[in-house]
């Protein structure tokens, strides 16, 4: 009896250290688990997020630039020196711009009125005062002995046919009537304004160019 009872006890003891050992089978696969999970920890990153972020830069650090007329690269001669200046060269300068002609007693009014803008403008570096001749017929001294003649002493040019069509057509025909008076004021970033028609006043002219002056 004691044998069967010692025996009993032994298969126990046997049964239970098998039992012990085969528990690890569940702990094994764990890693399973955490390999699972670490490729989706690493598709949470948002890397996009840098790739999006670099065009919004380049949108904001591009500016605008003004599209300057073609005959504001063209040559134009000085009729009282000879001299050759374009209307580029005036960039961050305000320009004050009548097309005239000699024969016309509209323009020569104007002309006196500008006289008189510049005594109240005085000398400044800012400003330029230009008379374009549209007259296809007049000539360089013929505006010259008119400018001299008539005290004016800003910057005058004739303008060959190339640039009276520039003008009309961005313009507008009446730019091409000069007893109209038509007049324009170039800002300093290149901007053209136009100005009424008929003969304006110096006071009226400071009016208007003051605004661009100040800027």
């Amino acid at each position: 009896m004691k044998k069967r009872t010692l025996g009993l006890s032994v298969f126990a003891v046997l049964a239970l250290f098998i039992g012990a050992c085969a528990a690890p089978a569940v702990v094994e696969a764990e890693p399973l688990v955490v390999e699972e999970l670490a490729p989706a920890v690493e598709e949470s990153i948002p890397e996009e997020s840098v790739v999006e972020s670099e065009p919004e830069a380049m949108d904001e650090a591009v500016q605008p630039a003004v599209e300057l007329p073609d005959w504001f690269s063209r040559d134009l001669t000085n009729v009282t020196n000879g001299e050759t200046f374009r209307i580029v060269d005036f960039q961050g300068k305000v320009v004050l711009v009548e097309t005239l002609a000699t024969w016309c007693s509209n323009c020569l009014r104007q002309q006196n009125e500008v006289l008189s803008l510049m005594g109240q403008i005085g000398d400044r570096d800012d400003f330029v005062s230009l008379g374009i001749d549209i007259d296809t017929n007049g000539q360089a001294d013929q505006l010259a002995d008119y400018v001299s003649k008539n005290g004016f002493f800003w910057l005058y040019t004739v303008a060959d046919s190339d640039l009276v069509d520039d003008i009309g057509a961005l313009y507008g025909p009446q730019y091409l009537n000069p007893p109209s008076t038509p007049m324009l004021i170039i800002d300093k970033q290149g901007n053209t304004h136009q100005l009424p028609f008929g003969v304006k006043s110096a006071a009226d002219l400071l009016s208007a160019l003051q605004p661009f002056l100040d800027a």
